[in-house]
């Protein structure tokens, strides 16, 4: 990513190169934001990269697994790969309430099944579901209110 892609007054990133060919633009959350913020005030005058190696230059894939792997074992993190960084972001938003659509959309997934297979819950993200079932009074079930409307009707129409 180079700096005129990052639009730090309108808080927005855009990308050039996508897996699926496609340029989109996305929106930079708080943390981000002011993490490039601080960057661009301190950054490579000859080099237009946002993240830059040691010397200036663009980072190569390879390099950038190095550092995350070392990042890992320095964290003592077991089992983790890049790719599951987007998986725990998916999953993340899921769990905020976040709906699908918008999470298939920071992803850039053309197909919304594929954003599913990113996005997952846990049994306590879940519990607002069941939760909501506490707020229907014991004695009013909707079954209970269709129930008490046909009594209520039939009781008219014997008046």
């Amino acid at each position: 990513m180079v700096w005129q892609d990052v639009n730090l007054f309108s808080g927005v990133a855009t990308l050039q190169e996508t897996k699926n060919g496609e340029r989109r633009s996305i929106p930079l959350n708080r943390t981000v934001w002011e993490l490039l913020m601080a960057k661009s005030k301190v950054r490579y005058l000859a080099s237009d990269y946002v993240f830059t190696s040691s010397v200036g230059t663009k980072i190569d894939g390879g390099n950038l697994r190095a550092d995350f792997m070392k990042a890992l074992k320095t964290a003592k993190v077991n089992g983790f790969c890049f790719h599951d960084l987007r998986h725990t972001f998916a999953t993340r938003l899921i769990q905020r309430g976040i709906d699908l659509y918008k999470v298939q959309k920071l992803l850039g997934h053309r197909d919304n099944k594929t954003t599913q297979r990113y996005a997952h819950h846990y049994p306590e993200s879940l519990r607002d579901g069941v939760d909501a079932l506490d707020s229907i009074p014991l004695d009013s079930t909707p079954i209970e209110e269709r129930q008490n409307k046909a009594d209520q009707g039939a009781t008219q129409a014997r008046k």
